[in-house]
């Protein structure tokens, strides 16, 4: 079907999901995009290459590759990902761009309004910078967020304290920004989908003795998500002879500047932690574990503390924004001081020596996750964004692009 002007009229809309690597799209929007889908939108997950792409394929979402979009910090590939974004956005021509993650989230909006993109859309998973934090690090990012969302017509913000912070400090329009918070999927994450034989099998796998529980940790080898610290804390109760043994679950990220080196990681490895790497079997990874940890830094608001205790597990936790959100203390686990492996030791010791609170928390963790993590309110305020953008677009009212500059 054509307008008067020849151009193709689309059954279905494009909307462009953009993140930075396509583990993002697989892992941390997989069920979401197969609901777009589902809903009646062509979906197109933009990112760097990569083994999860053949993931995709199967939701009913089709990938494009952004080669020079990276992690690393490097102001020429930055610029080059730009130019490739704008491309790649004027070559199939979408309804809407929805970005996500730091990087993708700047360059992705810019390059869609310089492309003419009718409506754009920004998830915020968590500002990069906090308030409290020194000036030289959260300016910076603040400037960058504040050009960024004025190139934007919705915020989508997982945290109610970033709601704050984006209309009060960085003075984002508060009628383009609104709340979404986060979920996951309840029907995947539950205790009792799980076999009984799941639990001893991978605390075999881990060499975990019988009278030791597991204290699990799930997320990227890089310090800012508060692994050294975990570390420091597991020697503390190693050399305290406290029975319990951390299993940090997640990949390394060499391209990230706080990456965890490889003589740390042995250190930790000859004082009984055990690193699984990149693990495809969460729901049964979590059954084999006795409570949770995260001593990240930062945090938007955090899926694995989400599945977590909707696996009915108590969790000691970093007291941030994100954190806070997700784990009540004293009801659902225990909250600590950043940057404090004394304090991370001192709540896990708390927990396994008294199992009743360990039981207490858990269930109070399933029973809230049941009522508020569920992912089907993400979607729905997600696709509410979605409808709110005008009709015309596809009608050749698009807005014009901007002229771009040739470049290699």
């Amino acid at each position: 079907m054509t307008d008067q002007a020849g151009r193709s009229l689309r059954q279905r809309p494009v909307v462009v999901h953009l993140t930075t690597t396509d583990m993002s799209l697989d892992w941390l929007l997989g069920p979401q995009l197969a609901s777009f889908v589902e809903a009646g939108y062509d979906v197109v997950g933009v990112s760097a290459p990569g083994p999860h792409v053949a993931n995709l394929g199967p939701l009913g979402v089709r990938h494009e590759s952004i080669s020079s979009l990276t992690r690393s910090t490097s102001v020429t590939r930055d610029v080059k990902a730009f130019v490739d974004l704008v491309r790649l956005f004027w070559r199939i021509d979408p309804d809407i761009v929805h970005t996500h993650n730091p990087k993708p989230g700047i360059l992705g909006r810019l390059a869609a309004r310089v492309a003419g993109v009718q409506w754009i859309v920004n998830t915020q998973h968590g500002l990069y910078a906090q308030p409290e934090d020194r000036r030289r690090r959260r300016w910076p990012v603040y400037a960058a967020e504040r050009v960024a969302a004025m190139c934007s017509d919705v915020e989508l913000v997982q945290n109610e304290e970033d709601v704050q912070t984006l209309v009060r400090r960085l003075r984002v329009r508060a009628g383009r920004v609104r709340l979404l918070g986060n979920g996951v999927d309840l029907t995947r994450f539950d205790p009792s989908a799980v076999p009984a034989s799941a639990r001893e099998r991978l605390r075999g796998e881990w060499e975990i003795g019988p009278d030791e529980l597991v204290c699990g940790c799930v997320g990227r080898l890089v310090r800012e998500k508060g692994i050294v610290e975990l570390l420091a804390a597991a020697k503390k109760l190693r050399s305290a002879s406290v029975p319990v043994r951390l299993v940090v679950i997640g990949p390394t990220d060499p391209d990230k500047s706080d990456a965890i080196d490889a003589d740390l990681i042995s250190q930790a490895v000859a004082n009984g932690v055990v690193f699984t790497g990149q693990r495809n079997d969460m729901p049964e990874c979590y059954a084999a574990m006795d409570m949770f940890v995260t001593a990240s830094w930062r945090e938007g608001f955090p899926r694995s503390a989400m599945e977590a205790a909707a696996m009915q597990l108590p969790t000691v936790a970093t007291d941030i924004r994100g954190n806070r959100q997700v784990i009540t203390d004293e009801r659902t686990g225990l909250l600590v001081p950043v940057r404090d492996p004394a304090a991370i030791a001192t709540a896990i010791t708390r927990l396994v020596g008294q199992p009743d609170l360990v039981d207490r928390f858990g269930r109070a963790a399933f029973d809230r996750s049941r009522a508020e993590f569920g992912q089907d309110r993400v979607v729905s305020r997600t696709l509410n964004a979605y409808g709110d953008c005008p009709s015309g677009r596809r009608f050749g009212r698009r807005r014009a692009p901007t002229k771009l500059a040739a470049s290699g």
